[in-house]
């Protein structure tokens, strides 16, 4: 092992240490891949309640890294001759968005995998805050499942946020069209449509769609935690961008301990369990082309800019995966998949080659960005990025 390579690891190692002891992270995990092999290290632990530490083989939720999967998998229908990304949303689900201010006729796949079709941020949708956005209501309800005509409900609930293919807006509501697109095509299950055109593939033994049932996860897992919530008796529509500190709950109260919980509410926008080492070979095959053919390889990683559409900053996304900024990285081209849900945030950072990555994942989920800037830095050599 060379100097250099040591060093990064080294820079990898410190960066997992400090997420523990300066950003409230309870456990977190690395894997990289470089010229040299593979490295795993870790820091924090798996089980706050038994000082249990994390681990390789870990079954982890990735969150929406799992985009990539559903977008993968509508590319590959597209491929064999069964649908076009560029179909309008009206042409396979016919009436689906003639409703609250949407036109099925001009929103496209495409747009719907881009996030550029208008769809609101269904993360702000009032019905899915009741549910979880005090401890009290987690608790009512994180082993409800949630049916995909719920979904649809949900993903246009409130108006668009503006017209199609004109800005980027990062919406699950998108997604869970796309997995409805998907069955309509097939007569099969988004389930199974993603086993058979993406996981079987690749060979990704350890990963799946979790079922619309599960509440748990196989051995081994962390334990997943949360303290993201607000007051109790707060009312989740009273939240606006400029009083959402005030309306949060104490921060010393301690983490609530998420790991039994129904996810079934992210579906085709990211339901997917893998593990460090498997999501790292999903995303080398989809950044290289070794799973799609040329032309819907191109289009997954066509972007656009995502400024201003609630998504990771200094980046631009793709179909389920994004590019960050060369301004950022010092021109070095770095692409990636990324998610986060009630106690687990997963990213995978790599060149375009994939032989360069590294991937993370924390029992706790995503509450800025400074995580996912201070792995690349500390893996690629980066100069710090400020104001993230």
């Amino acid at each position: 092992m060379t100097n250099s390579v040591s060093t990064g690891r080294e820079r990898v190692q410190e960066m997992l240490e400090r997420a523990v002891a300066e950003m409230g992270v309870p456990g977190i995990v690395a894997e990289v891949h470089d010229d040299d092999g593979r490295w795993f290290g870790s820091a924090g632990v798996a089980d706050i309640a038994t000082g249990r530490p994390r681990q390789e083989g870990e079954y982890l939720h990735v969150g929406s890294a799992g985009k990539a999967f559903t977008a993968a998998a509508l590319l590959r229908l597209e491929a064999d001759g069964r649908l076009s990304i560029d179909d309008p949303v009206e042409k396979r689900l016919p009436g689906a968005l003639n409703v609250n201010g949407y036109d099925g006729k001009r929103i496209t796949i495409r747009h719907l995998l881009g996030n550029t079709g208008g769809l609101f941020p269904t993360g702000l949708a009032p019905e899915l805050a009741r549910r979880y956005a005090t401890r009290s209501a987690f608790d009512t309800h994180r082993l409800a499942a949630w049916t995909t005509d719920e979904l649809l409900e949900l993903a246009v609930s409130q108006p668009p946020v503006h017209e199609p293919g004109t800005a980027f807006t990062y919406s699950n509501g998108g997604y869970h069209l796309a997995g409805l697109i998907i069955e309509k095509v097939t007569g099969s299950s988004y389930e199974e449509e993603v086993e058979r055109t993406v996981i079987e593939p690749l060979g990704l033994r350890n990963t799946y769609v979790r079922p619309a049932e599960d509440t748990g996860y196989p051995e081994p897992h962390p334990r997943a935690y949360t303290g993201l919530f607000l007051k109790e008796g707060a009312d989740p529509t009273d939240v606006t961008s400029e009083n959402w500190p005030s309306m949060l709950e104490d921060p010393g109260l301690p983490l609530l301990d998420t790991t039994e919980f129904n996810t079934s509410w992210v579906w085709a926008a990211g339901n997917v369990v893998s593990t460090t080492a498997e999501i790292t070979r999903a995303f080398q095959a989809l950044t290289t082309g070794g799973l799609l053919p040329p032309a819907q390889h191109r289009a997954m990683w066509t972007m656009v800019p995502t400024e201003g559409g609630n998504w990771l900053p200094h980046s631009a996304y793709g179909l389920g995966v994004f590019g960050l900024d060369e301004a950022v990285t010092g021109g070095l081209p770095l692409r990636g998949m990324a998610g986060s849900v009630h106690g687990s945030h997963l990213f995978v950072v790599g060149t375009a080659d994939g032989e360069q990555t590294i991937t993370v994942h924390t029992n706790i989920e995503c509450t800025s960005w400074d995580i996912i800037f201070r792995a690349v830095e500390a893996r690629f050599g980066l100069p710090p990025v400020e104001g993230v």
